[in-house]
């Protein structure tokens, strides 16, 4: 598991969401805002395979419409251990 921790923004936007482009690798879980504005979320394999997924954190600023912006990104590769017998 890998513990994903963004600090606050220094512009008008705020983190709004995490989403893995490959959940079929690495889940994201556990998103929450604290007050301070950092954002924390657990990124977990999925499974036993391996492969790569992109782990993207939205963010947009709270007085204007439309959808988040991705803000950060993070490319993680997921390989497994290998098994004995």
């Amino acid at each position: 598991m890998v513990s994903l921790v963004l600090k606050p923004r220094v512009d008008d936007r705020r983190w709004t969401a995490v989403q893995s482009a490959a959940p079929v690798f690495v889940v994201a879980s556990g998103w929450r805002v604290e007050a301070d504005g950092t954002a924390r979320a657990s990124l977990r394999c999925a499974g036993t395979r391996g492969g790569t997924a992109k782990v993207t954190a939205l963010a947009k600023a709270p007085d204007v419409a439309g959808a988040a912006r991705a803000a950060f990104t993070l490319d993680v590769s997921v390989v497994p251990y290998p098994t004995e017998g």
